[in-house]
């Protein structure tokens, strides 16, 4: 009989992940590609308007010349991006549900 070479760290975390999940009741469902397609979509829109908000930041900030301001639009600029992000993912969530 031929002996099975050793498991690396990652199979037996993965087995762990897939054995919890199991007792927990928790359903694997593969991915089609309408779902792939509808994510692919999502996040190529995000990154389009990451990079307008990006450059319009850009624009803002050569513009401006007190440093209150520059710091007030790099928060701003801060909270867009985390806006965006947030709201990217939401959607990805979302669509991997089915809603």
């Amino acid at each position: 009989m031929a002996e099975a070479a050793p498991k690396s760290a990652y199979e037996l975390a993965m087995e762990r992940l897939r054995r919890q999940d199991a007792e927990s009741g928790t359903v694997e469902r593969p991915v089609t590609d309408e779902v792939r397609a509808a994510i692919a979509e999502t996040r190529s829109f995000y990154e389009a308007k990451l990079a307008e908000t990006r450059i319009l930041h850009q624009s803002s900030l050569a513009a401006a010349r007190d440093p209150e301001t520059r710091a007030r639009l790099e928060d701003e600029h801060r909270a867009d991006v985390q806006r965006l992000t947030d709201e990217r993912e939401r959607k990805i969530a979302r669509i991997r549900e089915g809603r």
